[in-house]
C-alpha cells in the first residue's frame, strides 16, 4: 500500500484523522454533508494484516496490536481507549472446552486477578449459565476458533476488561445476551467477535456501563441487535458513553443500535438490509453518525425516533442523531429530523482527540465485510509491553 496523507477538519472537529481511499464509490449513492478538510499531518499508517492481503487500498486502525501478544492492551480508539484488559497479570491456558472446572474458560474469568486468557484449543463451549467475567481480564481468542454458544458473556460491575476475536451463536433463553454488559461496568472493548441468533439481544449495554468500544465485529441472523440505555426509568445511564467502529450490521432487523439516554459515536460501519431501522434514538441520546455506509432492503429510513418521557422529567423527549459524512446508497433515506434542532448533540474531539476515518466508498463496503468478525490470525508471541500513554 502507498503513502497515507492525513487530513485534518476545520474548527472544533480539528482533532478528526480522514484518511483518504484510493478508490472511489459507485456512482449514484447520497452523502450527508461530506465533511470538509484541509491539509494536516499524517497520521501513522494503520495498516492491518488482513487489509493489506486484500488489497483494498484503506487502512484500519490498530495494525499493531498482532505484533505480540499484549500490544492489543489500550489500544482500542474510542471512548473504550484505556481498557488494559489483563495486561499485568499471567497468561491463563484454556485447555478443555468444557464448561466449568480446572482449564476452562469459566474457570478463568472468575478469578480476582489479572489474568491474559488464551486459548490451546478449538472448537464450541456450550455455556449452561452466563459466563462471568472479573475485572482487568483479556480473553483473546487469536490462534484459535472458539464459539461461545447457550449463553452468553456476563460483565457485571467490572472494569477493563478485552475480548477479541469470538464467535457467539445460538443463546437461549429469557434475557439472554450474547454479550451483557451491566452494571456499573467501564473501561471495555469489544474486538473482532462474530455474534448471531440469540433469544434476545447480541450486545446490551446498561445500566450505568460506560466507556466502551465496539469495533471490527459481524452482526447476523437476528433481531434486537444492540441496545444501549436500559428503559426511561435508568436516568442513571445519561453517563454512557460508546463508540461503535468498522462494524458489519449484516441483514440484522433493528438496534443498529438503540440508544437512550448515552452519548454514541458511530464511523465507517456498514448497515445493510435492515428490517425495521438502522439506528434509533430514544430519550436524551446523542448519537453521532460519521462516515458510515447505509444500505437498505426494501425498508428504506436508515435513522428512526422513538420519543419517550425520562424518570425524573415530565417532557417527552427523542434524543438527536446528527449526520456527517454518511453514505446513503441504494434509495436508502436518511429519515432526519430538523437538522438545526439537533446542533446540540455532543462531538467526538471534546472526550477524545484521534480517531481513524475512511470516505464511505466501496472500497470500505469491501474492506467491512472480509475484516470484520472472527478472523483466522495467529497467536501473537508473548512479549511484555507497557500500555499505551494516554
Amino acid at each position: 500500500m502507498g503513502n497515507h496523507h492525513g487530513r485534518t477538519s476545520k474548527g472544533h472537529r480539528k482533532n478528526h484523522y480522514i484518511v483518504p481511499s484510493s478508490s472511489s464509490s459507485s456512482s449514484g449513492p447520497a452523502y450527508n454533508n461530506p465533511p470538509s478538510s484541509s491539509s494536516g499531518p499524517s497520521p501513522s499508517a494503520n495498516i492491518p494484516s488482513s487489509s493489506t492481503s486484500n488489497n483494498m487500498g484503506l487502512s484500519l486502525p490498530y495494525v499493531h496490536v498482532d505484533s505480540n501478544l499484549r500490544a492489543l492492551a489500550a489500544q482500542a480508539e474510542g471512548f473504550g481507549r484505556c481498557a488494559i484488559g489483563g495486561l499485568n497479570g499471567a497468561l491463563y491456558h484454556v485447555t478443555t472446552l468444557a464448561d466449568d472446572g480446572p482449564g476452562t474458560l469459566r474457570d478463568g474469568c472468575r478469578k480476582k486477578e489479572p489474568l491474559w486468557i488464551v486459548f490451546e484449543v478449538s472448537g464450541t463451549i456450550q455455556l449452561s449459565s452466563y459466563l462471568n467475567v472479573s475485572s482487568h481480564k483479556t480473553i483473546d481468542g487469536r490462534g484459535q476458533k472458539i464459539k461461545l454458544t447457550g449463553k452468553g458473556l456476563r460483565l457485571k460491575e467490572c472494569e477493563h476488561v478485552i475480548v477479541c476475536n469470538l464467535e457467539f451463536e445460538g443463546g437461549r433463553g429469557h434475557d439472554v445476551d450474547g454479550i451483557q454488559i451491566k452494571p456499573n461496568s467501564k473501561h471495555i472493548w469489544i474486538d473482532r467477535c462474530s455474534l448471531r441468533d440469540y433469544d434476545d439481544g447480541l450486545i446490551d449495554i446498561t445500566r450505568g456501563s460506560t466507556d466502551i468500544t465496539i469495533s471490527r465485529c459481524h452482526f447476523s441472523q437476528h433481531d434486537k441487535t444492540m441496545l444501549i440505555g436500559a428503559d426511561p426509568s435508568h436516568t442513571g445511564d445519561r453517563c454512557i458513553r460508546i463508540t461503535i467502529h468498522h462494524c458489519f450490521f449484516d441483514g440484522t432487523r433493528q438496534r443498529h443500535p438503540r440508544v437512550r439516554f448515552g452519548k454514541v459515536h458511530l464511523y465507517n460501519n456498514y448497515t445493510r438490509n435492515w428490517g425495521i431501522y438502522a439506528v434509533c434514538a430514544s430519550v436524551e441520546s446523542q448519537i453521532y453518525s460519521q462516515c458510515n455506509i447505509y444500505e437498505s432492503g426494501q425498508k428504506k429510513v436508515a435513522f428512526k425516533y422513538l420519543p419517550e418521557k425520562a424518570g425524573d422529567k415530565e417532557e417527552v423527549n427523542s434524543g438527536c442523531i446528527i449526520s456527517e459524512g454518511d453514505l446513503f446508497t441504494t434509495g436508502t433515506q436518511a429519515g432526519l429530523l430538523n437538522v438545526a434542532a439537533q446542533q446540540t448533540t455532543f462531538h467526538p474531539s471534546e472526550f477524545y482527540p484521534t480517531w481513524t476515518t475512511e470516505p464511505p466508498t466501496d472500497s470500505l463496503k469491501q474492506v467491512i465485510q472480509h475484516c470484520t468478525g472472527w478472523q483466522s490470525v495467529p497467536r501473537p508471541a508473548e512479549q511484555l509491553v507497557a500500555a499505551k500513554q494516554q
